[in-house]
């Protein structure tokens, strides 16, 4: 997946990152508050983060620890102003993968973050389970019993959501964001032709699991036996 997340306040340095990287091929999804961040990155699983320090309320390094903390090893580039010895082992010691002083030139930014992108995945590559089905995020496809399809890469993340959410209700705007970016235009019934194409591929594999539409609130995968 070439979808990272860029967590930098300042428009017109976002701006000139997000250009570089698109020009690699990568897209960037950019928040400007480790707040929008903090939600942003509980719905989309990222190939890397790019993480300025200097925020408006707070340290960028504070989200890499709480993210660490989680087991969450999303690999992370910080961006800073800052660049003394300690600061730099700081945020290497906090769980930053590279560091990157400004100014920098983004020919360099983009061999950075192609850099992790190509790193073995760690928390990435766990496969999680609900009832089942299994997701192999690694090879985009799900697995009931010894039958498996392959899914698209907004399937992929609709399907990963829905099974962290264990059940509970997720919103449209959640999903949507997950499948498409926070910054994607979304027709009106994209997440609609989206999932029902997922529950084709349930029925496919044989999986007894359903995806229910809570009018009004969201969507929830559920067990035949569970209540809706």
């Amino acid at each position: 997946m070439n979808r990272i997340a860029l967590l930098e306040d300042h428009e017109r340095m976002a701006a000139l990152v997000v250009k570089a990287l698109a020009a690699a091929g990568i897209e960037t999804d950019v928040y400007a508050t480790l707040s929008q961040a903090d939600a942003g990155l509980t719905q989309i699983d990222y190939a890397a983060l790019v993480v300025d320090r200097n925020l408006p309320d707070g340290d960028g390094l504070d989200l890499v620890r709480r993210l660490r903390a989680r087991q969450v090893d999303t690999p992370c580039l910080m961006l800073t102003a800052r660049d003394a010895l300690h600061d730099r082992v700081s945020g290497l010691e906090a769980g930053a993968d590279d560091y990157l002083a400004k100014p920098f030139p983004m020919e360099e930014l983009v061999a950075r973050v192609r850099a992790l992108m190509r790193r073995p995945p760690r928390q990435q590559s766990l496969q999680p389970r609900y009832d089942d089905i299994l997701i192999d995020p690694l090879e985009a496809r799900m697995v009931c019993a010894d039958e498996l399809i392959s899914l698209s890469p907004s399937e992929l993340q609709l399907v990963m959501l829905l099974v962290r959410a264990a059940g509970s209700t997720v919103r449209r705007t959640a999903l949507e964001a997950a499948a498409w970016g926070i910054a994607e235009p979304v027709t009106p019934n994209a997440l609609d032709v989206a999932l029902h194409r997922l529950r084709r591929k349930l029925t496919a594999i044989g999986s007894q699991v359903q995806i229910i539409n809570q009018r009004g609130l969201g969507y929830a995968l559920r067990r035949p036996e569970e209540p809706t």
